[in-house]
């Protein structure tokens, strides 16, 4: 009776395992991929509509004529791919891979990016509401971007992007609009913000040395304990700030105007 039991339960525990792994195991394979991506065109994209991709390399391939709504891409490799002008709503894309990629002009609303490779990045002139937090952005390009939060549009409470803990190290935000948005923890370092938009943004302890941040809107943002040693501040605009007496490379810098704290 014993054994019986043993023998049941092995089974069982293979019956599970086998029904993890089917369920877990992509539904293409990179050359399926390819083969519905040769075939298709703008007026009949490839359909990848809510397809499991997990893990799966797609990398150095154009999808500018694929329909990607609600794909499962957690895991995958995309690295140098194009998605340029594409909608990605409700795509899953937690741990990506997407260093180099083209995601100019792309819709991202409502999906996971955390802990992922977005290093060189291309993702100028896109609209995205996502949580990116704790991913590497490292030389990214976010220049035209349209990231804050549409106030008018708020059916389901405050939506914004989330960039918390994201490494953003010598990227391009030259009128990034990232109104709202939260960057805490985020390395900024060197980077190129001219021009953007940072009203209500939560900036705690977010790193500003050696960066750009020439006329750049601050209103109200909260900057508790964030540093803007050696920053170019000209013009920069920090009226209404929270948190100036933690900063560090504010109060002391030569470069700022009499007006800029109003």
């Amino acid at each position: 009776m014993q054994n019986k039991k043993n023998i049941a339960c092995a089974l069982t525990l293979i019956l599970s395992s086998l029904i993890a792994n089917t369920a877990s195991a992509a539904d293409l394979s990179r050359s399926e991929v390819i083969q519905l991506l040769k075939k298709a065109n703008k007026a009949k994209p490839a359909d990848l509509r809510r397809k499991n991709l997990k893990g799966v390399d797609l990398s150095k391939l154009d999808f500018r004529n694929a329909d990607l709504w609600g794909a499962d891409l957690r895991g995958a490799n995309l690295s140098q791919s194009n998605f340029s002008g594409l909608v990605l709503d409700l795509t899953v894309m937690t741990g990506v891979n997407l260093s180099g990629a083209d995601l100019s002009g792309v819709s991202i609303f409502g999906v996971s990016m955390m802990r992922s490779d977005l290093s060189n990045v291309n993702f100028s002139d896109s609209r995205v509401i996502a949580n990116l937090d704790n991913s590497d952005m490292t030389n990214a390009n976010l220049s035209n971007i349209r990231w804050g939060a549409d106030m008018k549009n708020q059916p389901m409470g405050l939506m914004r992007v989330s960039l918390n803990k994201v490494n953003l190290t010598n990227a391009n935000l030259q009128n990034a609009d990232l109104g709202r948005a939260t960057l805490r923890f985020a390395n900024l370092t060197g980077a190129n913000l001219k021009n953007a938009i940072l009203i209500s943004a939560e900036l705690g302890a977010a790193n500003f040395t050696n960066a750009n941040v020439r006329h750049v809107d601050f209103t109200a943002a909260k900057l508790d304990e964030s540093n803007f040693t050696n920053a170019l501040l000209t013009g920069a605009t920090f009226a209404k700030i929270q948190g100036l007496d933690s900063t560090r490379g504010l109060i002391n810098n030569t470069t700022k105007s009499a007006d800029m704290f109003d």
